[in-house]
């Protein structure tokens, strides 16, 4: 889940675990700095732990919790290399994994999670990704049209075989066209949120051109 602070990634993110929680029997384990929402076991045994109090560091945590057989691992924050390569690992031996980036689109997410890695080892993390990663959701905040509160606009990626083929090889620009014409596997891109959301009253088009990757679509 990615976005620039205060997009709300934390809350779309406990409401992913909460589901879970509710749903399946299992092992979830998240490590966050700080721990926003305090989950309680449900269905699922959830450990929460913090960096700083309960562990030295995002690496240091994973590294333990990968030990500790987990169902579902939640990264607060991915923000370096060793976190990432660890994340990465997790979701190739089977875990489900989220986690959270400052990016704002599908397109750079892959591209960010990529530069990371030093050049010789950019087309295996390519490989690895192309066949872990199972969605890319980037989401903003908006004021809603009555001044009651906001709402989030969403950008989702799903890894369908097409997507997985451009991330294998490198063929990043072409995204966000196969984002926009893959509506019929859930996928959206940004501005078809912004537009479905302007034609249902909750933003106005000014508030959606603020947001909006194609600023011409949307008159003030």
């Amino acid at each position: 889940v990615t976005g620039p602070t205060g997009s709300g990634k934390s809350t779309t993110l406990a409401a992913m675990i909460n589901y879970i929680n509710e749903k399946d029997q299992g092992h979830i384990l998240t490590v966050e700095d700080p721990i926003e929402f305090v989950h309680e076991s449900k269905k699922s045994l959830i450990n929460q732990r913090e960096v700083g109090r309960d562990t030295l560091s995002f690496n240091n945590a994973l590294r333990s919790a990968l030990r500790e057989d987990p169902d579902v691992i939640l990264i607060g924050e991915m923000r370096d290399l060793e976190t990432i390569r660890l994340a990465m690992t997790a979701a190739e031996t089977g875990h489900l994994v989220f986690g959270t980036l400052h990016t704002s689109s599908a397109a750079k997410t892959i591209d960010r999670i990529i530069d990371v890695f030093p050049a010789d080892e950019k087309e295996m993390v390519r490989a690895m990704l192309s066949e872990s990663l199972r969605a890319v959701i980037s989401q903003a905040l908006l004021k809603t049209r009555d001044g009651a509160g906001r709402v989030a606009a969403h950008e989702i990626m799903m890894c369908t075989p097409a997507i997985r083929n451009l991330i294998r090889e490198a063929k990043v620009p072409q995204m966000y066209s196969a984002i926009q014409t893959g509506q019929g596997m859930g996928m959206q891109t940004l501005d078809q949120c912004l537009t479905n959301l302007v034609k249902s009253n909750t933003i106005s088009s000014a508030e959606a051109r603020s947001k909006a990757m194609n600023k011409d679509i949307f008159h003030a």
